[in-house]
């Protein structure tokens, strides 16, 4: 393996749970600094980065539908979430120095610019990272499945999915001992097996349009491995490359 970058163009998928206080809300700011730290290491290594980030941190949509309120007045709160999360990670990246910009599906024109997908190619042809907020900008989809759409539109050669733990399990590692890892997974099987990857939707568009995932623990050096191939966690891909 190579420490070459294996990829000129992916997309991180981040939660914001991973942003957020342990055990409650808001923005940690040691882990927005990490994660900050991360994603700038893959910028100055070239390769063209996005960013689509969750707001579970602040508000999720499907909490505040879980107790009554309106589900698509709850899922726009949480796309106004990310927003917040985004504007955060912004200036964390830019404190390092990192050219960035913020492109929202809602449209605030005074923090962000509206999303296009021509000039977030732009961008990112320019060596900025962009981060997209606002979700889709539509109700009833989540952020994975924005993740694969803004992925699709932009032509990303991977989307690098950070989570808490080192990959995809066929159940649930912090409750079964024997839980099994996989190294290598195709889209088909994890959508047969119902494997918490991404929902549904967000899987079935990167199978229809062939965007590998890796998903791999959010540690330290742990995206840049990921990028020149190093990757200890679990790749999902089509059926031919998953054998």
């Amino acid at each position: 393996m190579s420490d070459k970058p294996a990829y000129r163009r992916v997309l991180l998928k981040v939660s914001g749970e991973m942003l957020g206080r342990a055990g409650g809300a808001s923005i940690d700011s040691d882990a927005l600094a990490r994660c900050a730290e991360e994603i700038h290491k893959v910028q100055q290594m070239g390769v063209e980065t996005a960013v689509i980030i969750g707001g579970g941190n602040i508000f999720r949509g499907l909490a505040g539908s879980a107790e009554g309120m309106d589900r698509a007045h709850a899922d726009y709160m949480g796309m106004l979430a990310t927003v917040i999360n985004a504007l955060a990670l912004q200036d964390a990246l830019e404190r390092r120095g990192c050219y960035t910009r913020v492109m929202s599906a809602i449209q605030m024109h005074q923090v962000s610019e509206p999303y296009i997908r021509r000039r977030a190619i732009r961008h990112m042809e320019k060596g900025r990272v962009v981060i997209f907020g606002g979700g889709t900008g539509n109700p009833y989809f989540s952020t994975d499945t924005a993740a694969a759409l803004r992925a699709a539109e932009i032509h990303a050669e991977a989307i690098l999915k950070s989570t808490k733990v080192n990959g995809v399990y066929d159940r649930d590692p912090a409750i079964h001992d024997d839980a099994v890892k996989f190294d290598r997974i195709s889209h088909m099987e994890a959508l047969q097996r119902g494997l918490k990857v991404m929902d549904s939707t967000a899987i079935s568009l990167c199978m229809d349009n062939n965007i590998p995932i890796a998903v791999f623990q959010f540690v330290p050096d742990a995206m840049c491995k990921v990028i020149c191939g190093h990757n200890s966690g679990t790749w999902v891909l089509a059926d031919e490359g998953a054998d």
